[in-house]
């Protein structure tokens, strides 16, 4: 297969990558059942990796290392999960793509990997304060699709929660890839964000206070 990323490319990214300061591991979690983005979700993982020596990179089959892959909260194939590495620890941060993130979500998978490698979220004080509190599950799941120019913000948003409390799951769900769970949670238009299952939908990429607001709606 042709490389993915371009030497432009790779080298833009090695610019950014100037900012990651501790390491990080990728988890990519293929599928031996038909995956039609498997192959170029893991070469994307491997070409990205490629770029830094502080990230690393773990390939498993949802099926082969299924107790792994619930142990992340992986349910579908392809994915990505974003883990903050401590010599042999890894640390699960709760963040997750689900689909390629190609197109305009590449920038998601950038921007979320020098997070968790500065161990920062860049949240507000509220939005920090209030997360800390927290004591139950929380899951953000936004639908994207490859290209939606303002999704990644939606999706980075989501994934600075998930990096202030391990009760709080972030997922990028490429809608395209997964039509039926779209459906399900009535996508029409990205981004879409659901809370909880359900419990409240956010349309558009909306400024942090309001997300922040909604979540505590939805909780309450």
């Amino acid at each position: 297969m042709p490389e993915l990323l371009n030497e432009n490319i790779k080298q833009q990214v090695r610019e950014v990558f100037a900012q990651l300061q501790e390491p990080v591991q990728i988890l990519f979690f293929g599928s031996r059942l038909p995956c039609e983005y498997c192959a170029e979700t893991r070469q994307l993982a491997e070409e990205v990796a490629a770029l830094s020596d502080k990230i690393g990179l773990d390939v498993y089959d949802l099926q082969e290392h299924a107790d792994i892959a619930r142990q992340y909260g992986v349910d579908k194939a392809p994915a990505l999960v974003i883990a903050a590495r401590d010599g042999e620890t890894l640390t699960d941060t709760g963040i997750s793509f689900s689909g390629i993130p190609a197109g305009h979500e590449f920038t998601s998978l950038i921007q979320s990997l020098i997070m968790v490698s500065q161990r920062d979220s860049g949240l507000s004080e509220a939005s920090r304060a209030f997360l800390k509190t927290l004591d139950k599950p929380l899951r953000l799941q936004v639908f994207v699709t490859p290209t939606c120019p303002y999704c990644p913000r939606a999706v980075v948003l989501a994934h600075s929660m998930a990096l202030e409390n391990p009760l709080v799951r972030a997922e990028m769900i490429e809608a395209t890839e997964f039509p039926e769970l779209a459906d399900r949670y009535g996508v029409h238009g990205v981004p879409h964000t659901t809370i909880n299952d359900g419990r409240a939908h956010i349309i558009g990429a909306v400024p942090e206070a309001n997300l922040l607001a909604e979540i505590q709606k939805a909780l309450a």
